[in-house]
């Protein structure tokens, strides 16, 4: 059993054997259950479409928070969710989400951005932004390596996979405002993101996919704080969101911290 509290600052545990998550009385999630990726669901943006190792890739559990929060959590427009995605490798490919993009907020030009924060394993977030609405054209591609504690902000215009690399659970958190839907088909059309990373004999590989038509050299990065966002490594999100319930407003009012995003997105850059 694996006790999320410390990191999460939320009375959670994720069981490894039954493959779930452990709540506490006074904790609630949207419909009580996980969503399931399995590897069917999957095979479209797999290096191997034909694969066949493993079956249950990842658990996402939508609007996790304790029921005394639920309101003001509501009325900041906000949802935080818990995804736990499993060890191993498919192929040789190791084990990543299916890969999406957000939708754009309607007068601002931008498209909603996203925290992440990593609570137990090993993370690879790969971001990608495309030139314009060409979704196989791309101007920019980072990898950023996170460990426990660590906070990753997704700006707008980026789409982004999360890839475990580890050999344990990688269970994660995000903040996120509520009310839209993410976008999963571009991934779908280009069958993957701009790079696939493999198990090699020393050290991951990272293979590029062909079905895009420009993809810029892989930018590793670390982990780059954000302390106006309150994105500070070992300081739970949640707890931040308790202590101050405007303090993830930019995730709602994107259009009002343009140049934080932009500063932040040079930052990678220039990692």
């Amino acid at each position: 059993m694996i006790d999320l509290k410390k990191r999460s600052g939320l009375p959670l545990s994720w069981d490894s054997k039954q493959e779930q998550l452990g709540f506490s009385e006074g904790m609630a999630a949207e419909n009580g259950a996980p969503e399931v990726r399995r590897r069917i669901d999957m095979q479209e943006v797999l290096y191997d479409d034909q694969a066949e190792e493993l079956d249950r890739l990842y658990y996402m559990y939508r609007g996790v928070a304790l029921v005394k929060d639920l309101p003001a959590i509501k009325k900041a427009g906000l949802r935080y969710d818990i995804t736990a995605i499993r060890p191993g490798t498919i192929s040789g490919e190791y084990v990543k989400t299916a890969g999406h993009y957000h939708p754009p907020k309607e007068g601002t030009g931008l498209t909603w951005p996203e925290i992440y924060e990593v609570l137990h394993g090993r993370a690879h977030y790969l971001l990608q932004k495309p030139a314009s609405d060409q979704p196989g054209k791309l101007e920019e591609v980072y990898l950023i390596a996170a460990k426990p504690g660590d906070k990753v902000l997704i700006p707008p215009r980026f789409g982004h996979i999360t890839i475990n690399p580890g050999k344990d659970f990688l269970i994660m958190s995000n903040w996120v405002a509520d009310g839209f839907s993410s976008l999963y088909e571009p991934f779908r059309q280009m069958k993957g993101g701009a790079y696939f990373e493999l198990k090699g004999n020393k050290a991951p590989e990272f293979i590029t996919n062909p079905n895009y038509s420009k993809v810029p050299p892989l930018k590793r990065c670390s982990v780059i704080p954000v302390e106006e966002f309150s994105l500070i490594t070992g300081l739970p999100f949640y707890s931040v969101f308790r202590e101050n319930h405007s303090a993830f407003r930019y995730l709602t009012h994107p259009e009002e911290y343009t140049k934080i995003f932009e500063a932040y997105r040079e930052e990678l850059g220039a990692s």
